[in-house]
């Protein structure tokens, strides 16, 4: 049976009340705390997703045998594209791997054809960024601000953001104000311990244009190596654990992941404005649309540290037109992305740089 997937329209976004002024707000107190986190390190660090655990050179080939459906955007076509990617721990700061936190593997496609939106964003590049859950328990700009608001009382907990996280799982009150009481599952899945982050799978959390349609888009392991990992919990952590595995893992072998998009199918369930919401995988199941590889190599070379964390730059509204960021939460990361990039370039004194080619990266 062919199933009816919810048409893209540009009416679908919907601002939400004192949108515009809780995302200046947002801004402004993300700011302040990136620069209180340059006093201590002396050195500008991502507003958030800061701890970088490797930078990954790799190839994505788009299936040659996709239907009409999936055939929206840069997957139009089959095509092999080169891909740089970053894996990162959430955090705003730099903290020990022993405090579990949600892990991040984002990707650039390096130049994809297609319309990009209208922006000062340079170069041909396509950029999802995804973490290891599928749905963000703050997924409003009103709890958005909420939860800064929290974060900023207890600045000087590093591990404060998992408490809280953990807290929330077991209703309690200061924090279920933020959240909201949405599915245990959803705080669960964060509050979880730590696992290897190269066996897990990552999500978009928001929603995006796919070409006519929308979606969520996901990388799964698929070979057998990261597939072994799925689920692993780290028993000996120190601070820089998922560095070390990642270093380790790829010293000698690569690795297969598999893109795949969730499609909406009922707006009313799958909604484009809160990210907290999981859309029913039943009703619309994962879709696989391209196969990634990575082949052994060294990653985190001194030189390939250097620039992951001080030059490269990953933001989801680094797009073509066929694949915007839809949502409050995408609105509030079009402005917070881009003030946290120029912030970082302007205080390491480092010039902006959108990379082309693979050559450009430091083996």
């Amino acid at each position: 049976m062919e199933i009816d997937y919810v048409r893209w329209s540009p009416d679908l976004e919907v601002l939400q009340p004192d949108e515009a002024r809780l995302t200046d707000e947002i801004v402004s107190q993300m700011g302040a705390a990136n620069l209180a986190a340059f006093d201590r390190h002396r050195h500008a660090i991502r507003d958030a997703h800061a701890k970088s655990h490797g930078f990954l050179k790799g190839r994505l080939r788009v299936h040659d045998d996709l239907p009409a459906h999936l055939r929206q955007g840069i997957f139009a076509e089959p095509a092999t594209y080169d891909v740089i990617a970053r894996l990162s721990s959430a955090p705003g700061d730099i903290h020990s791997d022993e405090v579990p936190a949600p892990r991040g593997f984002a990707i650039k496609i390096l130049d994809v054809p297609g319309a990009r939106l209208a922006g000062d964003e340079p170069g041909r590049n396509q950029d999802f960024l995804m973490v290891n859950f599928p749905v963000l328990a703050f997924g409003t700009v009103q709890k958005y601000k909420k939860m800064l608001g929290l974060l900023e009382k207890n600045a000087n907990a590093p591990d404060f953001f998992q408490r809280m996280v953990a807290a929330a799982a077991r209703g309690a009150e200061d924090v279920v104000e933020v959240f909201g009481r949405e599915p245990g599952a959803t705080l669960q899945g964060l509050a979880r311990d730590n696992a290897n982050l190269l066996g897990e799978t990552y999500h978009t959390q928001g929603a995006l244009r796919f070409g006519d349609y929308i979606g969520k888009i996901s990388l799964a392991p698929a070979s057998k190596n990261v597939r072994a990992l799925t689920g692993r919990i780290i028993k000996d952590v120190d601070f820089s654990a998922m560095r070390d595995m990642v270093v380790d893992f790829f010293r000698d072998q690569g690795a297969e992941y598999t893109l795949r998009v969730q499609l909406a199918t009922d707006f009313d369930r799958m909604p484009i404005e809160n990210a907290a919401v999981q859309w029913d995988e039943e009703s619309s199941p994962q879709q696989s649309l391209a196969s990634l590889t990575f082949e052994a190599q060294d990653a985190f070379s001194p030189a390939r540290r250097v620039y992951g964390d001080d030059v490269l730059h990953f933001n989801p509204w680094h797009c073509v037109e066929a694949h915007q960021p839809l949502g409050s939460i995408n609105r509030i990361r079009r402005a917070a992305y881009a003030a946290s990039m120029l912030r970082r370039h302007e205080l390491n004194a480092v010039e902006r740089h959108e990379p082309a080619t693979l050559d450009e990266i430091p083996d």
